[in-house]
């Protein structure tokens, strides 16, 4: 059997905010750790039946990043969905709702702009 690691390293603040992420991963083309400005992760717990959400961001990630990090990351949950379960309709939904949400950051960012 093969086994791939991913690794995360979450640099606190003294009000334990973090301050810097770092992240590695076997099948990563790069070597090393590389820095980022958020993580969201999921993870299925089978006994509570239910997900369990780790999110971290650090003060350097901007409000429109957040905004986009959050566009993306339903846009792939809606991939997702449909290659796991075949579920178009479900999968159509969520894309629905990322385009709504990617039309109003555009909307925001050009309110900004002006």
């Amino acid at each position: 059997m093969r086994e791939t690691e991913i690794k995360f390293t979450i640099h606190l603040d003294n009000q334990n905010v973090p301050e810097k992420i770092v992240w590695d991963a076997t099948d990563k083309p790069e070597d090393g750790f590389e820095e980022t400005k958020a993580i969201g992760i999921s993870i299925w717990d089978a006994k509570q039946k239910g997900a369990l959400r780790i999110d971290l961001w650090t003060n350097e990630l901007e409000v429109g990043e957040m905004k986009r990090f959050c566009i993306e990351s339903v846009g792939g949950m809606a991939e997702t969905i449909l290659g796991a379960t075949g579920d178009k309709v479900m999968r159509d939904l969520m894309i629905d709702c990322v385009t709504k949400m990617a039309k109003h950051l555009e909307e925001e960012e050009k309110k900004e702009q002006n």
